[in-house]
């Protein structure tokens, strides 16, 4: 054990590795170790963050999620357990318990939240950086724009099957979010984990480079101009990187209009008075298409289609998805587990 003449005290003991790193060294160390960074979504790639960065020493962290934790979800979010299920934790808290037993010496800070206008602001205000781990795009738009607006760094990450996609974003020194993709896909249009599928070894792959980068920034690492998109695809071994730039007439950074945080753009959520049921309507009219819904949920549930509306029912909860795009949640007056139910077998 160590005595009070050793040098290295057990804190120090804990980082010699990465703080023999040219790019960390101990000054480096010790800023990690007064810096805050908010992790929004504890899912797959979120638990995946958290655990590194609480490893790394990054004195801060802040949790944000919204759903509680599932069996299936054992299979990609490695910070978890069965004894997590078992108990029907919500992941924040269940990822915090388990980071505070692998770093007692850093503050972790849970919040079973689901991110909004109302509150992404104050979520991510107390952060030098913030990392994405959330499950749809709506959330990663409104995330843009609250960085956006407050000048603050974020990563944005995303994976689906085999594949994954990485991006640093520096406010006023790049490109946001919508410069690289200026609106979010039409829902019902793409796949999601749930239907299609996810290699937890692309999501460590993706949560690495994002924790790698959040580091970088951390650290004030030098960064080149503009921004880098990363394509993974760990299935294949392949990575690409394109260099995007930012775009003057970029609604979000160039014109600074936040449009989602604003509540402009963005799906709109409403109780049902005396139905026990949550209404969650698109941004603006779309047509989903009723027959490749069917067949992406035919596998994880009872599906019905009576040439008016499509029924999907799945465990206890029952989705109404109408022509016009609206969804509408049975069983539950919950509008953060209500919006990630659509998120999850619908789309965002």
């Amino acid at each position: 054990m160590p005595t009070e003449h050793d040098e290295t005290a057990p804190s120090d003991a804990r980082y010699t590795r990465q703080a023999a790193l040219d790019v960390v060294g101990a000054q480096g160390q010790r800023v990690l170790a007064g810096s805050t960074v908010a992790v929004i979504g504890c899912g797959a790639l979120g638990s995946t963050q958290a655990e590194l960065l609480a490893r790394a020493g990054v004195g801060r962290l802040i949790l944000v999620d919204r759903d509680v934790l599932e069996l299936h979800n054992l299979q990609r979010q490695l910070l978890f357990d069965e004894r997590d299920v078992r108990e029907g934790l919500p992941k924040a808290a269940a990822a915090a318990r388990r980071l505070r037993a692998i770093n007692s010496e850093i503050a972790v800070e849970p919040c079973v939240a689901d991110v909004t206008a109302a509150n992404v602001a104050d979520l991510i205000r107390p952060a030098d950086v913030v990392l994405d781990g959330t499950d749809n795009f709506e959330t990663r738009y409104l995330l843009n724009d609250a960085a956006v607006q407050a000048g603050k760094p974020w990563v944005y990450g995303g994976v689906l099957g085999t594949d994954g996609t990485v991006m640093t974003i520096r406010p006023g020194r790049g490109p946001c979010l919508r410069c690289v993709f200026p609106d979010p896909p039409e829902p019902h249009l793409l796949p999601t984990c749930e239907t299609h599928g996810v290699l937890a070894t692309a999501v460590l792959w993706v949560g690495a480079l994002q924790v790698t980068e959040a580091l970088r920034l951390l650290l004030h690492h030098p960064l080149p101009a503009g921004a880098t998109l990363h394509a993974l695809d760990v299935w294949h071994g392949t990575a690409r990187a394109v260099a995007v730039q930012r775009h003057e007439a970029c609604p979000c950074c160039g014109q600074r209009r936040f449009e989602f945080l604003h509540g402009q753009r963005g799906s709109s959520v409403a109780v049902l008075c005396g139905r026990h049921a949550v209404q969650i309507s698109p941004e603006g009219p779309s047509a989903p298409d009723f027959d490749a819904l069917t067949r992406r949920l035919a596998p994880l549930g009872a599906v019905a289609v009576n040439g008016f509306v499509l029924e999907f029912s799945a465990a206890d909860r029952r989705m109404v998805v109408f022509p016009d795009g609206r969804v509408l949640v049975l069983g539950t007056t919950d509008t953060a587990e209500a919006r990630s139910l659509v998120a999850k077998y619908i789309g965002s």
